[in-house]
């Protein structure tokens, strides 16, 4: 196959399901392998970053696995990052949980917790729902996003967004009870999205693609 059928490393620290990730990586012909090993991180010619849960108990994971190194290490030379869900937050400065202090810091911005109201009315925590992304002047032409309408419906799972330094880095955004939040990252090799591609049906299985073709991994 020459060039093609790169091997992608799906990042394993002990949280988020990490096998609806690979059969979704499997279903577009991604060769990607699910390792919590250092070595297996830095000869991927991608890394996928998932997870669902605490902020804090990932990146102390991630500090004990001795990956967080081997992750910056991969992203500023280049190497293309796919994060889901938590692992949109990890690519971040810091977060409001509890105890929770700093993230890979890959991209300058907090990670907020979804307040019990807003504007007067209570918010259900955490926000686990279909829900629409849609973009704000921006093209999704070229981006992971492509094959997605404006206003599709995606699956989230989260009780927690992340709030970057610099709005330049939405690719897209979500609406929670009137609380617009940002539902999908782009800056440079580095894409993420707050909800569950692998889990919102074809339209979601085609960021796989579209990520996996950008990046030549096919």
């Amino acid at each position: 196959m020459g060039e093609t059928n790169k091997k992608v490393t799906i990042i394993d620290y002990q949280l988020g399901n990490l096998f609806s990730v690979k059969q979704a990586c499997d279903t577009v012909g991604i060769n990607a392998e699910i390792s919590s090993k250092r070595e297996d991180i830095l000869n991927s010619a991608a890394l996928i970053l998932p997870g669902v849960g605490a902020f804090i108990e990932a990146m102390n994971n991630l500090k004990s696995l001795d990956l967080i190194d081997a992750i910056k290490e991969k992203v500023d030379g280049g190497t293309a990052l796919f994060g889901i869900c938590l692992g949109q937050q990890l690519l971040f400065t810091n977060s409001e949980e509890f105890g929770a202090g700093n993230g890979l810091d890959l991209i300058k911005g907090v990670i907020k917790k979804f307040p019990d109201s807003f504007n007067g009315e209570k918010m259900k925590v955490p926000h686990i729902a279909w829900n629409k992304v849609y973009s704000e002047n921006l093209e999704w032409k070229g981006t992971a996003l492509d094959e997605i309408d404006d206003n599709e419906f995606m699956y989230f799972v989260h009780s927690y967004y992340v709030e970057p330094l610099n709005d330049e880095c939405i690719l897209a955004k979500a609406n929670y009870s009137g609380l617009q939040f940002c539902s999908s990252i782009l800056v440079d090799n580095i894409f993420a999205t707050q909800f569950h591609p692998e889990k919102s049906g074809d339209k979601g299985i085609s960021i796989y693609k579209k990520w996996s073709l950008i990046n030549n991994l096919l």
